[in-house]
């Protein structure tokens, strides 16, 4: 008696499973599992993209195309729809897509951040989750944040903190394939309802006073008008720098730098 779809898609995981191999890596049995799961979700895509409206347009479906995708499950092969006009956008798998990177996205990101080339990258997700990455799919991924990276360093902050933290943290980074360090300048504020938020994050190779400048004119172009206690180090000129941009401002030493540098101070922060 011949084994129905089922049975044989167990009997193949049991004897996978027995010999270690992955399910889910190349040639594991759920490979086709998912590449059936993106086409029927592309088709339903499609079929709500083609809504009575966009019919009565004029637009329909056209034909059939296929791309590469790779994913977790290892490289499928996708028949895609598509429309007459050419406006379907789906979002399961999107155009000019060629990883399926929503789950690899985050880790390639953070792999790259501590330092790691595309290489040891490209060779430890290889390991990890039986996927071949090109460099170039690598450098793509982590361009991808750089848009949502300036959004965020030029949206616009309250026109008043209670506190703001100032400090500056030193990292090693790569930087033309050398290792080197860097500056990054934290600004954490409090606002007027008791809520902390990283209101800025700056980079220069080294701290100074004359780049916290930059950094608090940066802060008022943004909105902030005023800063009830700015908590800073001991920096020279990192005082003056402060008022020069906020006149009533209140300057307080963290408790660390306090003792050190014994400064009295009006706030034991």
């Amino acid at each position: 008696m011949e084994k129905t779809e089922f049975e044989q898609m167990r009997d193949k995981a049991l004897d996978q499973l027995l010999k270690g191999q992955s399910l889910t890596g190349k040639d594991g049995v759920f490979a086709p599992l998912l590449q059936q799961f993106l086409e029927s979700a592309l088709e339903v895509e499609m079929n709500t993209h083609l809504s009575e409206q966009e019919r009565e347009s004029g637009n329909k479906r056209n034909g059939k195309g296929s791309k590469r995708l790779k994913t977790m499950s290892g490289e499928v092969i996708l028949t895609t729809p598509a429309d007459r006009k050419s406006t379907f956008a789906p979002q399961i798998v999107k155009k000019r897509e060629t990883v399926l990177a929503d789950n690899l996205a985050p880790q390639i990101i953070g792999l790259y951040s501590k330092g790691m080339s595309f290489r040891d990258i490209s060779d430890h997700i290889q390991q990890m989750y039986d996927v071949e990455i090109s460099h170039a799919t690598l450098s793509e991924i982590t361009e991808r944040v750089i848009p949502q990276v300036k959004e965020w360093q030029s949206r616009p902050l309250e026109s008043l903190y209670t506190i703001v933290w100032l400090d500056a943290m030193h990292y090693k980074v790569r930087d033309g394939g050398r290792v080197v360090t860097r500056a990054v300048y934290n600004v954490l504020g409090v606002n007027r309802d008791g809520y902390k938020d990283l209101i800025g994050m700056y980079i220069s190779e080294s701290e100074g006073a004359n780049f916290w400048l930059s950094v608090l004119t940066d802060l008022k172009s943004r909105g902030v008008k005023d800063i009830l206690i700015a908590c800073t180090d001991n920096l020279t000129g990192f005082s003056e720098a402060i008022l020069a941009s906020f006149p009533d401002s209140e300057i307080q030493s963290c408790i660390i730098h306090r003792r050190n540098s014994k400064v009295k101070t009006n706030f034991g922060i």
